[in-house]
């Protein structure tokens, strides 16, 4: 992400993905950014000066309630992509505020 870009990343991934903000070694603060760990997985967001979003790489996040994240992301407004489903899985793609791809996953 871009550097200053700290509220937008708590608004979208602690308050629409529930994930809990965490700190930050102190030997890391000085840098930017921002950590954020849920039930199985940890998420660490890191500043970059000429910042380029990964639009084709990405993580996947195997959830609970596809279709109600589907709701609450839409809902605020963020950009949603259908792809083929997988058997046995349910899927879509959605982009954080700084236009990096994740995908989310329902097993079936």
């Amino acid at each position: 992400m871009a550097a200053g870009e700290e509220p937008a990343a708590e608004r979208f991934y602690g308050g629409l993905l529930d994930f809990e903000r965490v700190p930050k070694p102190a030997e890391l603060e000085a840098r930017g950014g921002a950590w954020f760990r849920g039930s199985t997985v940890e998420v660490h967001l890191g500043v970059e000066e000429d910042f380029r979003p990964a639009r084709k790489a990405h993580p996947a996040f195997v959830v609970d309630e596809l279709d109600g994240l589907r709701r609450r992301l839409a809902a605020a407004g963020i950009e949603i992509q259908d792809d083929t489903q997988l058997q046995g899985h349910r899927r879509f793609y959605a982009f954080d505020p700084f236009g990096n791809r994740l995908e989310f996953i329902e097993r079936g």
